[in-house]
């Protein structure tokens, strides 16, 4: 399996890129700096230099041919502004599904945010944290509605850097809760490897389920 990562030097990219590479994938991400080649090389992926920012749905598209699917793992990140949370968290998300459609690209897996079901609470766009929130939705509405690339999206808890557990609370709603990179990490990795909740919105707290008993459990559901 092919996959391109969008924000390729982020923690959880990186994480997978190396499970990915141990499991004999091959995979790519996307960078703005060239000068993280040499941390994705360690990970044991392929660097594409790329603004997702600037880049036009054909530049992007040209990146993408032949990968099985995408990640889209990037993000303005926290006290890059307001209009960064539209042109990276939305419209880099929108442009990655309008490449893959154009590339050929069947799948697509986008890192949410929980929570964006508060988005109807007007309140919340008054901050940054609530235009962020604003973004993803948005992001998560223009992905699902398509029926090429199928869209899967991931809604992690609130993200820590603890070690990984392979155990977790994985559902349609799961709740609040902390989640170590790491573990979102494997949970990608398993829904790329198994295709049976694509087209599907997931949350994924930690927990005591091991991943893919949890990944079972939800596809049957």
């Amino acid at each position: 399996m092919k996959v391109v990562i969008a924000g390729g030097h982020g923690k959880i990219a990186l994480i997978l890129e190396k499970l990915l590479a141990e499991r004999g994938h091959s995979v790519a991400g996307l960078v703005r700096n060239p000068a993280y080649a040499a941390d994705l090389a360690e990970a044991g992926a392929e660097t594409i230099v790329l603004d997702l920012e600037k880049a036009t749905v054909s530049e992007l598209a040209g990146h993408l041919a032949g990968a099985d699917a995408v990640v889209f793992a990037a993000g303005a990140g926290a006290g890059s502004g307001s209009a960064r949370k539209e042109t990276v968290d939305r419209d880099a998300a929108v442009l990655l599904a309008d490449a893959a459609e154009a590339a050929g690209v069947g799948r697509y897996l986008l890192v949410s945010a929980m929570g964006d079901h508060l988005r109807a609470d007007p309140a919340d766009f008054e901050q940054e944290f609530g235009i962020y929130m604003r973004a993803k939705a948005a992001a998560e509405d223009a992905v699902r509605a398509r029926s090429n690339p199928r869209a899967t999206i991931v809604r992690p808890g609130l993200l820590n850097n603890d070690p990984g557990t392979g155990r977790v609370n994985l559902g349609d709603r799961t709740g609040t809760g902390p989640i170590p990179r790491a573990d979102v990490s494997a949970v990608l990795l398993a829904l790329l490897e198994d295709p049976r909740l694509d087209g599907r919105t997931v949350e994924v707290i930690g927990g005591t389920t091991p991943i893919v008993d949890a990944l079972d459990t939800l596809a049957g559901a």
